[in-house]
């Protein structure tokens, strides 16, 4: 593994790491793969020579995709949050993950294709969450109501419309 990050999170991939990598990379800035490394020999679930662990960073964390079989599957407990400057911003990114195979959730969440959970959190959510007090109550309770997040209708929350 490169050397440069002392800390990687490590997502278990079925056997589509490399995929999920490659989309990743296009879909989000600072985004790429570093390293692909293929299997010195058989193992429980592959043959020597398959992708087994795929290197890569998304929005510049690193992250290591490891093929290791079906055994575990992916729950909420774990997502990337991305964080956004814009409704067109939020909605390229929705759109990408769940355009691509995934799936709608709530409040701001959804799950690529992969079964990995994302949240597509734009700022002005997240600002209006740590300021607290009545602006953080308006807009956690419109953000309740919401799929993929409405950048207006959160701002209109936080004004009090």
């Amino acid at each position: 593994m490169s050397k440069d990050a002392k800390n990687k999170i490590c997502v278990w991939y079925d056997k589509d790491a490399e995929e999920a990598a490659r989309f990743y990379a296009r879909t989000f800035p600072d985004s790429a793969i570093t390293a692909v490394w293929r299997a010195p020999g058989d193992y429980p679930s592959g043959k020597q020579g398959d992708v087994l662990v795929v290197e890569f960073t998304v929005c510049g964390v690193a992250c290591v995709g490891l093929n290791g079989g079906p055994a575990f599957q992916h729950s909420e407990a774990f997502s990337f949050m991305i964080a956004t400057d814009s409704q067109e911003e939020t909605d390229r990114y929705w759109n990408a993950i769940v355009g691509n195979g995934g799936q709608e959730s709530e409040c701001g969440w959804c799950k690529d294709k992969w079964g990995i959970s994302w949240q597509i959190t734009p700022r002005v959510l997240t600002d209006a969450m740590a300021k607290g007090g009545e602006e953080a109550k308006r807009a956690f309770s419109a953000m309740m109501t919401m799929k993929k997040i409405d950048v207006a209708a959160i701002e209109k929350a936080v004004r009090g419309g």
